[in-house]
């Protein structure tokens, strides 16, 4: 088998998975939440007892008794003064991280064929590409990716006769990004699409926008450009993940991928609900 095909229904939303989070902001202003977006926050301030005292952003200071940062842990540390920093940057340096990834949004001027919602394209030695991403960071010669085509079961994701695809190559964090390296691995799984689908696809594509490492640094301030966290591994589970609760700072905790349980939608969410219950059980004492 060159390519599998497979669906899966439980996670998506009609609309797409931003939906989720549409609901969760009503329901979290219902409870009167306030949210301030387009603010970039530049320094966690203290008190003389090593407490939280506000935070820098936009350039003024807003204070707050108590913060909890699902932003990357390594950068929401290093608004830190080093001092009141949990983890060195030798303590990262030498984690192993989940793929970062090269994202392309296409738009085809036509139904494509042979291909599901949910498509795996494993037709290349998958050992080979694991090596470029954990053993010798590196892009991939003939990588693997994954393919998805929401249009083919949600109408709301592309005009009739048109189909909306997402195609995702799995990459070591921190290798080299330019738009050139883009092109050409678009060029080379265009290709590969066309052939295993028989079918042709480029010229049928109305737009494209890509998604890769420098775009994980700038928008998400993530490690190396990582797009997963951490990586699953013995010594980087449980207990030994980064702590919820700062050691250093009272009244500072952490959630999503980076610490307790790991990466993931599901266990993000379960983060927050772990990082809630230690902040009730600390504050309330």
């Amino acid at each position: 088998m060159n390519y599998a095909d497979f669906s899966l229904g439980t996670w998506h939303p009609v609309g797409g998975m931003y939906k989720v989070i549409e609901g969760m902001v009503s329901l979290a202003k219902e409870l009167g939440v306030t949210f301030n977006t387009n603010s970039q926050i530049t320094k966690i301030v203290l008190h003389d007892d090593q407490s939280v005292k506000g935070l820098e952003v936009n350039g003024e200071f807003s204070a707050y008794n108590l913060i909890l940062s699902g932003a990357d842990y390594h950068h929401t540390e290093t608004l830190l003064p080093k001092e009141n920093r949990q983890y060195s940057e030798k303590y990262w340096s030498k984690k192993t991280f989940a793929p970062s990834s090269l994202l392309f949004y296409v738009g085809f001027d036509k139904k494509l064929q042979n291909v599901s919602h949910h498509t795996l394209f494993f037709d290349t030695d998958f050992d080979v590409h694991a090596k470029t991403i954990y053993d010798t960071p590196s892009w991939p010669e003939n990588p693997l990716f994954y393919a998805s085509f929401p249009s083919i079961t949600d109408d709301s994701f592309s005009p009739k006769g048109k189909e909306a695809g997402t195609f995702l190559i799995p990459l070591a964090p921190g290798i080299e990004d330019t738009q050139e390296i883009r092109e050409k691995y678009f060029k080379i799984i265009m290709k590969r699409l066309e052939k295993l689908t028989g079918q042709s696809v480029e010229d049928s594509i109305l737009f494209k926008e890509s998604y890769c490492v420098n775009d994980f640094i700038e928008d998400y301030n993530s490690y190396k450009g990582n797009a997963y966290g951490l990586a699953n591994i013995l010594t980087q589970t449980a207990f030994l993940r980064p702590k919820i609760k700062s050691k250093k700072v009272k009244n500072l905790f952490f959630t999503g991928q980076l610490t307790v349980p790991g990466p993931g939608v599901p266990p993000s969410l379960i983060s927050g609900k772990v990082a809630t219950d230690l902040i009730l059980k600390t504050t309330t004492k």
